[in-house]
């Protein structure tokens, strides 16, 4: 099933192209002039849609849940618009072949602006209505079905709802109010409430499931999911907790062949020699300003766990006092921690502290993107206390990640269960797109300061 994100998403790039083309017959006057848009090429055009795209996603305009306030919506698209607006004017100034003729890309952003805030508002309003609401059914009353509940998308829809059905004497952990009857009935309740989805979120499903009234209901259009599956696809991470090593063998992921593996080391050492390249003007800046800080070395070198639990030198850019750690051992970073210097906040926040990892990338340590390495001590405290911690080390560490841009900085062995979930998701669906789009979240991560600690 597609997400309703893509269908915007196309909705966007038809809409922008639409908006070139309606500009530049009110800037040249007909149609037959239209072939001139084309002149020198089709990369021009591709770069203003491939720019309106990317800027959008960046402002969460993909998102439906965040359709809710009308000044909320009017303040990103025209963000949206202006950031845009200034990124191509720096890309037609940087290569003027790619150069559209004067006056056309500001009549067709001030297009674009209407057009796009008023399909944001068209979804804003009709999203209210019964064919757009959010209908599970949850097959479970204990502490799984809680959870499940606790996930399922708000879209302030009247129509929406959730409910459970329950299959078991014993005492429900969710509201009494919200379950609407027994499995036995099954088939009643999916003809009288009609949901959309019906999550199995059971510890025990043996002998419990009418299976012949599920798939009736999965004919009739029911999806149809068990609640680790559904977890998956809306939270983006694994619910390792219910998860049986089988679920590692008999799935499509978790699997990194050797031509994955070649095409991911030659990205990797193409984005960090770039890297390093691009940013190779703002080490006597940064070294300078952590010199003035606090007295100490400009890099910081720490043993981290890399790929097959192999002990390697980590590099970055120095952010907390000398010794910070003489004291107190190996211990997690805090909110407001006091070891942190004043220029070390910023780098923080910036995460420029982690550009010397481009070194790592590029000796073969890291991965431009994988799960975040961590110390031996917490390593051996975790893989007690977590379930399949070891995993993680099947792939080489990275700079960022998936953790990295759905999580806030780790400072706890919670935080580390939660981030372990989103680096299972990585490597169980590891692809060249996913691995593109935590990329793009990156850069949102960077500029918003998300996460930073």
């Amino acid at each position: 099933m597609i997400r309703p994100k893509y269908l915007i998403m196309v909705t966007d790039l038809c809409l922008a192209y639409l908006c070139l083309v309606f500009a530049y017959i009110l800037r040249f006057g007909s149609f037959d002039s239209l072939d001139g848009l084309f002149t020198g090429g089709s990369l021009r055009v591709f770069c203003y849609l491939v720019v309106i795209i990317f800027t959008t996603y960046l402002f969460d305009l993909y998102d439906r849940q965040k359709f809710v306030s009308r000044k909320h919506l009017i303040y990103r698209v025209a963000t949206v618009t202006f950031i845009s607006f200034f990124i191509l004017s720096a890309i037609f100034y940087l290569f003027p072949s790619l150069q559209f003729g004067r006056g056309l890309i500001f009549v067709s952003f001030f297009l674009f602006f209407w057009g796009q805030l008023g399909t944001r508002l068209l979804i804003r309003r009709f999203s209210r209505s019964a064919q757009f609401a959010t209908r599970v059914i949850i097959i479970g009353v204990g502490e799984l079905a809680q959870r499940v509940a606790d996930i399922v998308p708000e879209d302030h829809n009247v129509h929406s709802y959730v409910r459970f059905v329950s299959c078991t004497e014993k005492e429900p952990v969710v509201s009494s109010d919200l379950i609407i009857g027994n499995i036995d009935e099954i088939d009643d309740l999916i003809h009288d409430y009609r949901p959309q989805k019906l999550v199995v979120a059971l510890n025990e499903r043996r002998g419990n499931l009418p299976l012949r009234e599920f798939m009736k209901s999965k004919l009739r259009g029911v999806e149809i999911l068990e609640a680790t599956t559904y977890f998956e696809q809306e939270k983006g991470c694994l619910l390792i907790e219910n998860m049986q090593p089988s679920a590692f063998v008999y799935t499509q992921g978790f699997r990194m062949t050797p031509f994955m593996r070649s095409y991911k080391r030659i990205y990797d050492i193409i984005f960090s020699s770039l890297g390093l390249f691009f940013a190779s003007p703002l080490f006597p800046i940064l070294a300078v300003l952590i010199k003035a800080d606090s007295p100490g070395p400009v890099f910081f070198k720490q043993l981290r766990v890399g790929e097959n639990e192999i002990e390697y030198f980590v590099y970055k850019f120095r952010t907390m006092a000398e010794d910070a750690e003489k004291a107190t051992g190996a211990v997690w970073a805090q909110k407001n921690d006091p070891r942190v210097t004043k220029i070390g906040q910023f780098l923080r926040k910036t995460r420029l502290d982690e550009i010397p990892q481009l070194y790592n990338v590029l000796k073969g340590d890291m991965s431009f993107i994988g799960p975040r390495p961590e110390r031996m001590p917490f390593v051996e405290r975790l893989k007690e206390t977590i379930p399949f911690y070891s995993t993680r080390h099947f792939v080489k560490p990275g700079v960022t990640g998936w953790a990295q841009v759905c999580y806030p900085y780790g400072a706890s062995d919670e935080d580390a269960l939660e981030k372990m979930r989103y680096d299972l998701y990585y490597i169980k669906n590891y692809s060249i797109l996913l691995d593109f789009r935590i990329i793009i979240d990156t850069v949102r991560v960077v500029l918003t300061g998300f996460g930073g600690r």
